[in-house]
Parts: C-alpha cells; structure tokens; sequence
C-alpha cells in the first residue's frame, strides 16, 4: 500500500493541476464557436455533470481505495469486458487530450515568439499552420525522454505549476474587464443563436458545447485514482471534488465571459481554430502592457505540465493492463531499476504523436470528448453495483451521471461518435482474441 500523506488542501490542488489546462487555453474557444455566449449556460451544465460523476467516483474511491481508477471498479463491481473497456476508453480518451494539449503548447509558443505569416493588425491572429504539428512533436519526443529518465510530478512541481496557471487566468480576467464591459452588448446579443449557421436549435448546440466542456473537468478523477495515498478518503475525497469542481467552473465562466465580451465569440473561436493559443491573442487587445506574455507563460507552463502528467498517467494504466493481461505482455516491462516502465512510455508517446498529427484542436478534443464520456459512463454504471452500505449518496447521483454520459457523447459531431464506437468494437475484438491466444 502507498503512504496516505494528502490531506483536503493537497487533493484539491492536485486536482487543478489535472483540471485547469487545455481546458481553460483552448477548449473554451471551441465551445464558443457552437454555442457563442451560451457558452456560459454549457459551463454550468459540465460542471454539474462532472460533479455526479466526481461523487459517483468519490464513493468507489473511498470503497475500493486503489489506483486505477474506473479500470479498477469495473472489474471489481461490474465485469472484466467493462472493466478492459473502462481502461481502453481511458487510453484513447486521454491521449486524445494529450494530443491537444500538445498542439496548445505548439500554438502559444508560435504565437508568442514566432514570426507572423501575415503581420496585419486587424485581428492579431497568427496563422501557425503546420509549424504547430512540428512543434507539438518535439514537445512530446522531449518530455517523453524526460519520463524516460524517471522523474516524477512532485506535489511541489505540481503547487508551482497550478499557481502559475490560475495567476495568469487571473490576470487574464481582471485585465479583461474593461474591453469585455465596452463590448458586452453587442456581443452577448443575441445571447442564444436561434439562426445558427448549422441550422441546429440553440439547446442542441448548447449540450454539444457542453459534451466538448465536460473534458475540461475530468482532471477530478486524478484526486479518485489516488484512494491509496489520501487520508480518511471517505471525507476528504469528496470534500476535495466538490471543491476543485466549484473552483474550476468559476475559473471557466470568468474566462469565457471575458473571452467573448471582448472579442465576440466567432472571433474567439476562429482564434482557436488557427492558433490553438486564444487567450494570448485577446489578451493582446487589451489595454495592459505585456497581458499576452503573462498569458503566454501560463498556458506554456499548464499544458507542459498536462502532457507531463497524462504521459505518466497513461504509461502506468497501460502498465496496469499489461500486467493483467489485457495489452501484450512487454508493455509491463520496467526499467533495469524496476521503477519506469520504459516500453508503456514509449507506446504511449508514439500514440499521442499519431493523434498530434490531426493537427487540429477541436478534432482531438472532441474524440477525446466522446471517448472520456463512455468512460465515466462506466464509472457510474459501477457506482450503481455498488453494495449499500458502501453507497456515500442517492442512486439518483449515479443514475443521473449515467444518463447524462450517454447522452452528452452523442451530441458530438457523427463522425466523432461513428469513429468513437469503431473503436469500442476494435477494442473489444482485441480482448477476445488476446483472451483466445
């Protein structure tokens, strides 16, 4: 068993170091192109998603307090097929998310010390085309060697990062307000988009935002998976959940409020799409002396430490699978020391590198939006089974988190979702045939 040394302070904010990232850099631009102001309306309703299934977490967490996470709890209290699933999703999912993060970090760095294709001033967007995909890859090639060497995010690396992030949102806000007030009624008007130019009604276009959103707070399940290193998990876990989701829903709407009231929300979004790096680019039209760099150094700073962190995370679940048997057996290797799990690095490297590739943020974001959903659909479906006097809240909680999961995922674009459940039956056909070998 792991030493249980984090108390409600620690979990919390090893929490928004797994949560405030690409979220808040880019995802939110994303979510601002589908649903323009309503965006704030899709925050709000994330926010309570995740908090059903941050509970539905919290009190597996607490009865079957082991790392693994939803890979875990499906073999406990579901089945071994969902329990494979769960760890299958998580791989794809979380990849996915590494992927943009990757593209993120590529993006600020070209927008902040990279030279304009097109110097024009009139909307301070810089084309960063394919020199984002380049640069995503080294990203990935030199913290994949610098796993490789077998470092590991501290709880002191991860306090410098956080604080770096959440001061330079900060400061994106409060610089923020005088151009989001100057620009507040013309572009919070009209406030929902019933002439959309997809032609799709405001609310679909509001849950679609809200299934992309939904990413941005999954980082809680970091606090979950960690059930063998927290005191009292039964108290704290739950306390620090609720805790970190509050906190970073009103990080998300100070941000987004800001962002739009600016700049409108399609300029927002086509800043998104071009750069991946929106905020240094809105930060730039203020009225405040260096604002883009102080952004620019936050989300350099919060999408490394994301890749970082999801490149160790996803090595170990992969380890995890190797060893049961659900991936081939040379992904369990370890190091000649026996403490990095050298070959899981590796693959798992190579299959955020294919993902970076796309080289479009809102394609790997929605994947992973899709991929993420199911997993926590799993993660729900568990907290159902589990036995009553292990059960921390109301059926209700889960149920509700199971439903919205579901139906959140296919508010996604089709071929999001058709590709998503592709690989659900190339994931399941490859347990079968490892488990017939």
């Amino acid at each position: 068993m792991l030493r249980r040394s984090l108390g409600t302070p620690g979990a919390v904010m090893m929490g928004m170091g797994s949560i405030v990232g690409t979220g808040a850099f880019v995802s939110i631009g994303i979510a601002a192109g589908i649903a323009g102001p309503a965006t704030m309306i899709a925050i709000v309703i994330a926010a309570a998603l995740a908090t059903c299934n941050g509970l539905s977490s919290a009190q597996l967490a607490a009865s079957h307090a082991v790392s693994g996470g939803t890979y875990e709890y499906g073999y406990r209290y579901a089945s071994p097929t969902l329990g494979f699933l769960a760890g299958w999703m998580f791989l794809i999912a979380k990849s996915a998310s590494a992927a943009t993060a990757a593209l993120g970090l590529a993006g600020y760095l070209l927008v902040t010390f990279g030279t304009p294709a097109d110097p024009s001033p009139s909307n301070g967007i810089v084309p960063v085309g394919g020199g984002a995909v380049v640069l995503a890859l080294i990203a990935i090639v030199l913290l994949t060697a610098l796993t490789l060497t077998g470092l590991r995010r501290t709880s002191l690396i991860n306090i410098v990062i956080v604080s770096i992030t959440l001061l330079s949102l900060a400061f994106f806000v409060f610089a923020g307000v005088p151009a989001a007030l100057s620009g507040l009624r013309e572009n919070f008007t009209p406030f929902v988009d019933p002439a959309h130019e997809t032609g799709s009604p405001g609310v679909v276009l509001i849950l679609h935002a809200a299934a992309l959103l939904f990413v941005a707070y999954t980082g809680y399940g970091r606090i979950a998976t960690m059930g063998e290193e927290v005191c009292e998990p039964r108290r704290v876990i739950p306390r620090a959940i609720i805790i970190t989701l509050i906190a970073s829903m009103l990080i998300y709407l100070g941000v987004a409020f800001v962002a739009i009231a600016s700049v409108g929300s399609m300029s927002f979004a086509e800043a998104t799409s071009r750069d991946a790096a929106p905020l240094e680019v809105i930060a730039r039209s203020f009225a405040v002396p260096g604002a883009g760099y102080v952004l620019a150094i936050g989300a350099i700073t919060a999408m490394t430490g994301v890749l970082l962190n999801l490149l160790l995370g996803l090595s170990r679940v992969l380890l995890a699978m190797g060893r049961r048997g659900d991936m081939p057996g040379f992904t369990a290797r370890l190091s000649g020391t026996g403490r990095t799990p050298v070959i899981a690095i590796i693959v798992v490297a190579f299959i955020i590198a294919a993902l970076a590739l796309i080289g479009d943020v809102r394609t790997t974001w929605s994947f992973s939006a899709f991929t993420v959903l199911i997993y926590y659909a799993i993660t729900n479906w568990c907290a159902l089974q589990l036995p009553r006097e292990d059960r921390l809240y109301p059926r209700w909680v889960a149920v509700l988190g199971l439903v919205g999961c579901l139906s959140l995922a296919f508010f996604v674009d089709w071929t999001i979702w058709a590709a998503g459940l592709g690989l659900i039956v190339i994931g399941l056909a490859w347990r079968y045939s490892i488990r017939t070998i």
